[in-house]
C-alpha cells in the first residue's frame, strides 16, 4: 500500500511501514512544515494513504470539502512512539481492506470507520 505519513505520527510509524514493504512518503523527511492542504493534495495525486495525529485534517475534509485517498486519524491516550506502531499495527490487521477512500479514527480501544462515497481524483477546490 502507499501511504504519507504526517510529521507529528512520528518516524517509528515510517519506518513501521517501510519495513512492511509499503510505498511511504514521510512528510518530515520531504516537504517538512508545509500546510495540511499540501499534504491532502500530494496523497489525493500520488493515491497515498494519510497517517497523522493531526484532527484539523477532519475539518479540511469534512467541513471544506477536500478530497483524500483515505485517512487514519491517530487518537491515543499514550502517544509513544511504540504505542502509535502498535495501533496501526492492529488497524492494519482488521481493517487494512478498509483504509483507502475512508475516513478512520483509532484509539487504542477502538476504530471508527467513516465510509466515504467515491470522491473525486483531485481537490478542485
Amino acid at each position: 500500500m502507499k501511504f504519507i505519513v504526517d510529521e507529528c505520527t512520528g518516524t517509528a510509524v515510517v519506518e513501521y511501514l517501510r519495513e512492511n514493504g509499503h510505498d511511504v512518503v514521510s512528510v518530515a523527511e520531504t516537504i517538512p512544515q508545509c500546510q495540511d492542504k499540501t499534504i491532502l493534495n500530494r496523497a489525493v495525486h500520488e493515491q497515498r494513504i494519510l497517517i497523522t495525529n493531526d484532527k484539523d485534517f477532519g475539518d479540511l475534509i469534512f467541513r471544506r470539502g477536500l478530497s483524500h485517498h483515505g485517512v487514519l486519524l491517530l487518537r491515543l491516550q499514550d502517544d509513544s512512539a511504540t504505542n502509535r506502531v502498535r495501533v496501526v499495527r492492529a488497524v492494519f490487521d482488521r481493517y487494512s481492506d478498509v483504509l483507502k477512500r475512508n475516513f478512520l479514527v483509532a484509539t487504542e480501544r477502538r476504530v471508527r470507520v467513516r465510509y466515504l462515497p467515491n470522491l473525486p481524483d483531485a481537490n478542485a477546490r
